[in-house]
């Protein structure tokens, strides 16, 4: 009995120290609303529908730290998309984040599936805040494969972020794993940020390499990205600017295109912000008839009930020149060269 009375008192500090060196957190975002959307079929119809992810996407996951002394840390993130309308994943169950890595004075560096340096960098600058809903900052709204759009979510991927007296520092690199090249389906990012007081400033570069055809060519999307913002009062302003490029491996005229966007978040009071956006892509390097050159304006607000959960009502409005077709949200198709939209939510964080 005295050696086990013994042996507990060695090692229950010892434990505690390992409880106390080690933080695991369950987390996640749940968004639902209602939405109206004119021309949401071929035929032009008008739809009602209940959505997963209006103004950020739906998600649950796991992150955690655990120091290894001297200012070193491990750190670990696991998260999966939900679409609370159908009880279902969205995805792969750790779709949007499956990471492991080491974070220190140096910075933080992390290997797996994250969001790539790109996205980290700009989205920040998006009045509309990594809505799904509305917002053209990751991809346009115009027709076919003219999204023209950023970089998102990346695998096999090693990233890196740093913060030093106001700069910021990132840069991602995806292993394209083609044996015998290095370059085939790889993905480069470069970003800068500088955040002094009121000011914040970005600029990034990235580049997406295709596969390699029998010629011995693929596809290469570039896009670079200016972004700043600044705190005036109670109002936020962001504005962000991004040229695409895509040359094409099986010949032809390079796919190109600038978009901009700018706007602003107000806060009336402490509970409630009203957002104001306009997104523009100018569409270039392309056919007349192809020519669409979608703009969207938006207007909305949000309410704070708490620290938690926000209630919101957006309104939305995109058109195409030309004939060509428009969406309001990136991921859905668009039939008509006009659409408008208006939607209610409730987000609730946890």
């Amino acid at each position: 009995m005295k050696k086990k009375l013994l042996a507990l008192a060695i090692f229950a500090p010892a434990c505690t120290l390992a409880q106390a060196q080690s933080n695991v957190q369950i987390y996640g975002l749940l968004d639902m609303n209602v939405e109206y959307l004119t021309n949401a079929n071929p035929t032009k119809n008008s739809l009602l529908r209940l959505n997963s992810g209006g103004a950020n996407t739906s998600r649950f996951g796991f992150r955690g730290t655990e120091d290894l002394g001297d200012g070193l840390k491990a750190v670990f993130q696991l998260e999966g998309g939900l679409k609370l309308d159908a009880g279902a994943s969205d995805g792969d169950i750790f779709g949007r984040q499956a990471n492991v890595g080491l974070e220190g004075n140096f910075g933080r560096v992390v290997a797996g599936r994250s969001f790539s340096t790109v996205y980290d960098f700009l989205l920040p600058f998006d009045p509309m805040g990594y809505a799904p809903q509305y917002s053209w900052a990751t991809s346009a709204g115009a027709s076919g494969n003219r999204k023209d759009g950023l970089l998102t979510g990346v695998s096999n991927m090693v990233k890196y972020q740093g913060d030093f007296n106001g700069f910021r520092l990132g840069a991602n690199y995806a292993f394209g794993e083609a044996a015998g090249s290095t370059s085939d389906s790889a993905k480069y990012a470069l970003a800068l940020g500088y955040n002094v007081g009121a000011l914040r400033l970005a600029a990034v570069y990235s580049q997406v390499n295709g596969v390699r055809n029998t010629a011995g060519v693929y596809d290469k999307t570039t896009a670079t990205h200016l972004a700043a913002g600044y705190q005036l009062g109670d109002a936020k302003l962001n504005a962000g600017f991004r040229h695409f490029k895509k040359t094409l491996a099986a010949g032809g005229a390079d796919q190109r295109s600038d978009t901009y966007w700018g706007g602003v978040n107000y806060k009336t009071t402490e509970a409630f912000t009203i957002t104001g956006v306009v997104y523009y892509q100018d569409i270039k390097n392309t056919t007349a008839a192809l020519n669409a050159d979608p703009i969207m304006y938006v207007l909305g607000g949000k309410y704070a009930m708490s620290k938690r959960t926000d209630l919101y009502l957006v309104g939305a409005y995109a058109k195409a020149k030309g004939n060509n077709t428009v969406s309001l949200s990136r991921d859905d198709v668009g039939y008509g060269s006009s659409q408008t939209g208006v939607t209610a939510g409730i987000q609730h964080r946890f």
